[in-house]
């Protein structure tokens, strides 16, 4: 639902940029610091409007890709811990011999 609801507001926010746009058909003049020129209006802002979702897209990326490397570390980290758990967890076996199941250990009571 989130996803969905995220599509529909970038797809409303890119039809009114659009709508703004066509509206601005002058020429303004853009210095780029070393020239100027004259540019239709709605290319600066067309421009504008995708180098910024560019930028943000980019930052969306990294921040991804740094939760699932934590999210890798995390995993190996529960994993080890895991098995540390189990590793104490589980009683320790010593092995025995055929003797000691068919001749078992005489029990001796104390009487009071």
């Amino acid at each position: 639902m989130k996803a969905q609801t995220m599509l529909i507001s970038a797809l409303l926010f890119a039809f009114v940029i659009a709508l703004f746009a066509v509206i601005n058909v002058n020429s303004v003049q853009v210095n780029f610091m070393f020239a100027q020129t004259q540019i239709p209006l709605i290319l600066v802002i067309l421009a504008s409007t995708l180098l910024g979702g560019l930028v943000i897209g980019l930052f969306g990326m990294v921040r991804v890709f740094r939760l699932q490397r934590q999210v890798k570390l995390l995993n190996k980290q529960v994993n080890e811990l895991t098995a540390e758990v189990e590793k104490k967890a589980a009683p320790e076996l010593k092995p025995f011999s055929i003797d000691e199941i068919a001749a078992p250990q005489a029990r001796t009571s104390v009487d009071h």
